[in-house]
């Protein structure tokens, strides 16, 4: 049972990290502008596909876990 109690806390660690950063990533310069990104405007047709920043948050979150996974 304190193993299940650990893993939910670490859970909502992680959920509260990832609820921040949401929160903030607007402030953040840069992110979301990345030269990566694919940005199509036509008219009144905008079709935005964040690229390069999905790869970055990618790696960041893949660093971050490989990082808890060793504790």
């Amino acid at each position: 049972m304190e193993q299940i109690g650990k893993t939910f806390v670490l859970f909502g660690a992680i959920i509260l990290m990832i609820g921040v950063i949401l929160m903030f990533a607007g402030k953040i310069p840069g992110i979301g502008r990345l030269p990566g990104d694919i940005l199509i405007r036509r008219g009144n047709f905008t079709f935005y596909f964040p690229l390069a920043t999905s790869i970055l948050v990618s790696l960041i979150l893949t660093l971050l876990f490989s990082i808890l996974a060793r504790r």
